[in-house]
């Protein structure tokens, strides 16, 4: 068997990665509608009060007009009203009841020492009143259904058979007593208490709640309870043009629609459902990857960037999806503006508002209302890219969350007063779900930083942090190489204003110029600025290791960020702020003094590349510019002005900026920019009309 190379899956990715992109695209449209709700969706969007600008609308099928929530509420407590509470009639207790007094009349009647020939008498007269009363009823009342009345009706069931009786028609424990009392006819008042009091200990309600059965019963009615009022047959208007939506047009629209949804579950087909989103979905993403090729190429080119963007997607949808699936009161708690954040820290604003539309497209095929839906979140996501255009503090995520916040509370009132007409009628309760959505949206920062850590990605948060000059590397630099120190300084300085002025990252080309030349901390004395004598350590050294130490801090530094995972954006820095550059002095010193030796030109030449991006070319021409006004011994406006013109147009002659989107007006504006900063450094008059 043949044996598998330790790094076979590197060179399988290598060879397939152009590949890999299209399979992550076929497995995100996979992925996206496979929890997509699967039924057709209804065609017709209204709401109340509003003109139907659709055509005529004819049934075309038979449906049952549905209440609304209110009414059917309505109707089932009023059909509760109506149940009465169930009463048992128990005849175990009566039975039980007169046997026991019966018995105990024997004994108490002894213990009395009472005539005995007057026994018979008073027993069956007890007896007979006693057992009057229980073929009556004694009922055990229950507060419950007083309800602050005095009595109530009640259902008895007795042998299964129900009546519907009222508590004054039985007795209660207390009334009969009462009545026993009253009735019985004894010649002494010792023989009335004796009675009495052992028929006392005999009264037992045998009329008992049946609360089991009397919860069936109010189930089975508030179920039986009709959601429906009326039908409209097939054929007939439901709705014409031009037409106001009434409370009763707007019930029949549900009621269509609700019927329309049932019917589809079971008879349209969820195959060709699940084919039209996949259509949908696949188009969208077509769309993306169409950007991507055509204007973010290395986004493109970058599968590590492109699975985020991908995956960003990919989570909100399924986040709207599982919405739909619980049902939740309002999916504007959905904090859709979260997408545009994070692509909007992690890549560009263009790039992020491309997004967060495609996203906010897809989304809007399955809710309601979704024009206004579509309307809210673009919005709020163009505001909140906005706001964080000059991310520079941390502070800058709840500046965007009220700007956010403040453009869901503008949509709102402004929807809300198109569609009622009267503030008293706005119903500020549906604006909480957008409090919340906004609180959600802070969610971005931690996914910022994971994402970052899982991707490579360098956002303007990390860049921040990389500016700190307190950071480990800065103060190394500082301490080994303080010239050089001072010089990046400078540099950052230069950089930063012109590329502000021009537009570009001013984060990422601050950090970029700290670090730009951080390998000169390997060997500092052998760089000029670093020097504090007048012998040089070259003067010891051939022209040609002189060179190569001097660009072996290219090297060095690239070394050095990867080693302490400082990102590749900044190390793009250091590999291009010389280009492929001669080390000109050490050449010409060379030609001048061995003009008979054979010259390998790559020697002197650092290895590149050229700079590719605004943020490269500037830092170069910031670089240069400051390392050769060091050398001015009379730093006027004249020499500073000549000093800038001669080194940005070297570099052109050089074609240093063939790769870079730098443009000819943008040179110009850099150039005056370098000149006015130099001539504050050096402390010198400015006159514009020199400069220009």
């Amino acid at each position: 068997m043949a044996k598998i190379k330790r790094n076979s899956h590197k060179i399988l990715y290598r060879k397939y990665s152009s590949n890999l992109k299209y399979v992550m695209m076929v497995i995100t449209v996979f992925i996206i509608t496979l929890f997509l709700p699967k039924q057709p969706r209804f065609r017709y969007e209204f709401e109340r009060n509003k003109v139907w600008m659709n055509k005529d609308l004819i049934s075309p099928f038979s449906f049952a007009i549905l209440k609304t929530n209110p009414q059917v509420t309505t109707d089932k407590k009023n059909a509760l009203k109506d149940v009465l509470p169930v009463y048992q009639l128990d005849p175990e207790v009566t039975a039980n009841a007169l046997e026991e007094f019966s018995n105990e009349f024997d004994i108490k009647w002894k213990s009395t020492q009472l005539d005995e020939k007057d026994k018979v008498l008073y027993k069956n007269q007890g007896y007979k009143i006693l057992k009057d009363i229980y073929d009556r009823g004694i009922i055990g009342l229950n507060v419950k259904h007083l309800g602050g009345a005095k009595n109530y009706d009640f259902s008895l069931m007795s042998h299964n058979v129900g009546k519907d009786r009222n508590t004054q028609d039985v007795f209660t424990a207390e009334t009969a007593l009462l009545y026993f009392r009253s009735n019985f006819k004894a010649p002494n008042q010792v023989m009335a208490d004796l009675v009495a009091n052992l028929a006392e200990d005999h009264i037992t309600p045998n009329i008992i709640y049946d609360e089991r059965l009397t919860q069936v019963i109010q189930d089975n009615t508030v179920n039986n309870v009709s959601t429906t009022k009326g039908m409209v047959q097939k054929g007939e208007l439901i709705v014409a043009k031009n037409d106001v939506i009434t409370d009763e047009i707007y019930q029949k629209l549900e009621s269509y629609k609700a019927t329309y949804d049932a019917q589809t579950k079971t008879i349209g087909s969820r195959t060709l459902v699940y084919v039209g989103q996949v259509v949908l979905v696949a188009f969208i993403l077509t769309i993306l990857m169409s950007f991507l090729f055509l204007f973010r190429k290395d986004i493109f080119a970058d599968n590590r960037q492109l699975s985020l963007i991908l995956i960003v997607t990919t989570g909100m949808l399924l986040a709207l999806t599982w919405a739909l699936k619980m049902n939740i009161a309002s999916l504007y708690y959905i904090p859709f503006c979260v997408v545009p954040i994070i692509i909007r820290i992690l890549f560009d604003t263009r790039l992020a508002l491309y997004l967060h539309m495609l996203v906010i497209l897809i989304a809007g095929f399955f809710v309601a209302n979704s024009f206004e839906f579509v309307f809210y979140q673009v919005t709020a996501g163009m505001v909140a890219i906005f706001s964080i255009k000059n991310f520079v503090k941390r502070e800058r995520f709840l500046v965007s969350a009220l700007f956010i916040l403040l453009a869901y509370f503008v949509a709102f009132v402004g929807i809300a007063l198109l569609r009622e007409g009267s503030l008293r009628d706005i119903e500020w309760i549906n604006f909480v779900p957008f409090i919340f959505s906004v609180l959600l949206s802070l969610l971005a920062y931690p996914l910022i930083y994971l994402f970052e850590r899982i991707f490579g990605i360098t956002s303007d948060v990390a860049l921040i942090e990389l500016t700190n000059t307190n950071n480990k590397l800065l103060r190394e630099l500082a301490f080994k190489a303080p010239g050089t120190f001072q010089h990046s300084l400078q540099v950052a300085n230069l950089a930063e204003a012109a590329i502000f002025k021009i537009g570009g990252n001013s984060v990422l080309v601050r950090a970029g110029a700290l670090y730009h030349d951080i390998g000169k901390v390997d060997n500092p004395q052998y760089f000029i600025e670093n020097q504090n004598t007048a012998v040089s350590p070259h003067d010891k050294l051939p022209y040609e290791q002189s060179a190569q130490i001097i660009i072996q801090h290219v090297h060095k530094g690239i070394e050095i960020l990867r080693k302490n995972q400082i990102p590749e954006a900044i190390i793009d820095f250091i590999r291009t702020h010389h280009g492929n550059t001669r080390v000109d002095y050490f050449y010409q010193s060379f030609l001048k003094n061995s003009p008979e030796k054979f010259v390998d030109e790559n020697i002197f030449r650092y290895p590149g590349p050229i700079p590719f991006s605004k943020e490269t070319g500037v830092l170069m021409l910031a670089d240069s510019v400051e390392a050769a006004s060091r050398s001015l011994k009379n730093p006027d406006a004249q020499n500073i002005n000549d000093l800038v013109e001669r080194i940005i147009n070297y570099k052109l002659e050089q074609n240093q900026l063939d790769d870079c989107d730098l443009t000819l007006k943008d040179i110009e504006t850099i150039k005056l920019i370098f000149k006015t900063m130099l001539m504050s450094i050096y402390h010198v008059r400015i006159d514009y009309q020199q400069i220009l």
